[in-house]
């Protein structure tokens, strides 16, 4: 059994333990609501713009775009969205399962066709020890998501999907649908693939729009847009994400060392009592030798 002095040194180290892991808990609350405010604040002007795309491409049944072209899957472009860091759970290893799945079942293609943009870089460690081309290093957006630098990325695998250097490309990201809740999700991102409802005999607008110069010219430039900014909603929704799911690991170790002092202080007690009968036994022990 371990001594008294062993028993409250571990008393000690625990209780250091939950006061790290509870004040990374309070720093990571903090960093979700900021995400959670990016998200909603972004939320309106995404909904609005593909509301208003949807809208015309209802009545543009005619309507084709070098976005949506579909053509035999010779090279592949993966987009994977993680954290630079740590200690949130699960977060960072299902991303890195959830890629390697998608390249083992594009393997055909061989690993020189298939292509990764790696967002945090807990991912693109994984990825340079795999035989794939790696587009580049994107650390620092993983911590402080911003709209241009994603709008540069974006455009540069819209640029390279149109010039046939990749045919296909799909995202991998988490999708925050609560605090304790997050949902990875592989999504294929190009080519769009336009949902087109309306009759063509009865092309009607849902919305009373003034169309300049075309509906046609319109929706040439929406697509980017939209594109643009699907991208940019991955990138705060893995950012939340990774808050969300690093405040349920350090409330779960919070709550592990809790359990941990009291089993352990439990048998601090029991030692303590045992060397103390120990020593009661001892003493009348002496006392009975005396006597006799």
């Amino acid at each position: 059994m371990a001594s008294l002095k062993e028993v409250k040194a571990r008393i000690g180290s625990v209780n250091s333990t939950k006061k790290i892991t509870g004040a990374m808990k309070m720093v990571s609350s903090a960093k979700l609501k900021k995400a959670q405010y990016a998200i909603e604040s972004m939320s309106p002007y995404q909904d609005r713009l593909n509301t208003i795309l949807n809208n015309f491409l209802e009545t543009e049944t005619d309507f084709q775009s070098t976005y949506a072209d579909v053509r035999p899957l010779k090279k592949l472009a993966i987009v994977v969205f993680s954290s630079n860091s740590s200690l949130c759970g699960a977060f960072n290893s299902n991303v890195i399962k959830r890629l390697n799945e998608v390249i083992a079942e594009h393997k055909e293609l061989g690993m020189e066709n298939i292509s990764v943009y790696p967002i945090g870089k807990k991912v693109a460690d994984a990825v340079g020890k795999l035989p794939v081309k790696v587009e580049g290093s994107f650390h620092r957006l993983a911590d402080k998501p911003n709209f241009n630098e994603m709008s540069e990325i974006t455009n540069g695998i819209m640029e390279k999907f149109v010039a046939k250097e990749f045919d296909k490309v799909v995202i991998i990201y988490h999708h925050l649908k609560n605090t304790s809740v997050q949902k990875l999700m592989t999504e294929d991102f190009l080519p769009i693939a336009f949902d087109k409802k309306a009759d063509k005999k009865t092309k009607t607008l849902s919305c009373d729009y003034i169309v300049e110069p075309s509906k046609a010219e319109v929706l040439q430039t929406l697509l980017p847009k939209a594109l643009r900014t699907k991208l940019y909603a991955c990138l705060l929704d893995s950012n939340a994400s990774e808050h969300g799911a690093r405040v349920v690991a350090m409330q779960t170790a919070s709550d592990n060392a809790d359990t941990l002092i009291n089993e352990l202080t439990i048998l601090y007690n029991k030692t303590r009592q045992q060397a103390i009968t120990s020593e009661l036994l001892d003493i009348v022990g002496g006392q009975v030798a005396l006597a006799k």
